[in-house]
């Protein structure tokens, strides 16, 4: 039977970079459908609900995907994955559900977020697809995906918004478009890689007793394993998740809806940059985790060097963007009540800057397996968030919240430079964790 080939890294990364260009345009033409078909109140309330959902849904994924896509050994089928992100996700919209109950929001706010949190259950699905497609080095698949959902996405919500002026509907839009890409592309992509890739490499099980690779498995040592070994970057990613939000809880807390929708539009601009980021990341993700597990420290440093030198340039170019024409390009986007924020808008960017290069050593750091070294990294990144965002967000308003964004991302820079030095130490003295 033929095999699917992996794709160079330069092609990955072109068409991982197209994917995610296309994507990040479409939910970045979301808040703009929201800031001109609404007001900033409806982009806080949408936003609020992204919130909310998304540090659940992190938790409840536990990087299965960045796990699958590094387990250069094939410990594990797809099955197994597959079975586990399904009593996961299912547990997480359990969870989204009693947070919202028991938060006390009105009914229109309420319901905002359940819609959201479905949406990203359908998302969660797509996820654990990509993880397999990832695994084969075959970004354009992946890409093919965004490239649908992204306009798909946007047009479903853009016409819910606009017939009934009501953000639900269109949050209703998002969860049905999340829903047919899944349904109709994704799930056929992961059969394409199964059907065609040989699945007994390396130390995976025969699946001669299992006639449809797509099922998920259920054996409970096996789901108990993966989770263990996943768990940590489950909580990882729920933190990275916190810290993002915990100032836009802060901000819709002590300033309201208004507030957080100029906040999270301003902020939303970070995405052109992480789009760059996520694409060469996921790309190289699986080469790095090669190199690691070969004890090849040249290969595996050089790659990440390069990577951590494009995300410096890539903030500082940012930062220069936005300090000379940040006033323009608000009023262009929004409205001209966005404009007035623009020297915020110069401080988010510093404060992505140092995020994109903390990005990139997060990859390198996941490809060499150092999992359970990142909780209480981020713990100590989160909690930096939530201490500065307690203390200047009631007093200093949006601006707290930029400084809060900024220290935190300075403490996660500051770590992960130390534990991607630990990692390459270690591997140049023939040492490496699997």
């Amino acid at each position: 039977m033929e095999q699917i080939k992996p794709l160079t890294l330069r092609r990955n990364f072109s068409w991982t970079f197209a994917g995610n260009a296309v994507y990040a345009a479409c939910q970045w033409g979301m808040l703009i459908v929201l800031a001109k078909l609404g007001s900033p109140e409806m982009i806080g309330q949408f936003t609020l609900g992204l919130a909310v959902t998304a540090p659940v849904i992190m938790f409840t994924n536990l990087s299965l995907r960045n796990v699958q896509a590094t387990d250069a050994k094939y410990k594990y089928q797809f099955g197994d994955y597959l079975g586990l992100r399904l009593i996961a996700t299912s547990l997480g919209l359990l969870i989204i559900l009693g947070i919202t109950i028991a938060s006390g929001y009105r009914l229109q706010t309420l319901l905002v977020i359940l819609t959201i949190g479905l949406a990203k259950g359908f998302e969660s699905i797509s996820d654990v697809f990509y993880g397999l497609i990832q695994q084969y080095e075959r970004m354009d698949r992946i890409a093919i995906s965004m490239m649908i959902k992204g306009p798909l996405s946007l047009l479903l919500l853009a016409i819910g918004v606009y017939f009934t002026g009501n953000v639900l509907w269109g949050t209703v839009g998002l969860a049905v478009a999340w829903a047919i890409v899944l349904l109709n592309y994704d799930i056929r992509s992961g059969a394409l890689m199964l059907k065609t890739s040989p699945w007994q490499r390396g130390k995976q099980k025969s699946t001669k007793n299992f006639p449809n690779p797509l099922h998920p498995q259920w054996n409970l040592k096996t789901l108990v394993q993966l989770t263990w070994l996943a768990l940590p970057l489950g909580v990882v990613m729920m933190l990275i998740s916190l810290n993002s939000n915990i100032p836009r809880y802060f901000i819709e807390s002590y300033l309201g809806e208004r507030e957080l929708g100029i906040f999270a539009a301003l902020a939303y601009l970070m995405v052109a940059g992480n789009m760059v980021i996520a694409a060469l990341g996921q790309s190289a993700s699986p080469r790095l985790a090669k190199y690691y597990v070969a004890g090849n420290s040249t290969a595996f440093g050089t790659l990440l060097f390069k990577l951590v030198g494009l995300g410096l340039i890539l903030g500082a170019l940012g930062v220069f963007v936005t300090a000379v024409a940040g006033r323009e390009i608000l009023t262009l986007l929004y409205k001209s009540e966005y404009a007035e924020h623009s020297d915020l808008f110069v401080w988010l960017m510093v404060a992505a800057g140092m995020g994109y290069v903390s990005s990139f050593l997060g990859y390198g750091m996941t490809a060499a397996r150092y999992f359970r070294v990142l909780m209480p990294l981020f713990a100590l990144v989160t909690a930096t968030s939530a201490i500065v965002g307690l203390w200047l967000i009631p007093t200093q308003g949006l601006s707290g919240a930029a400084i809060a964004l900024i220290l935190s991302a300075l403490v996660q820079l500051v770590l992960s430079l130390g534990v991607t030095y630990h990692a390459i130490y270690k591997l140049r003295r023939g040492s490496y964790e699997t």
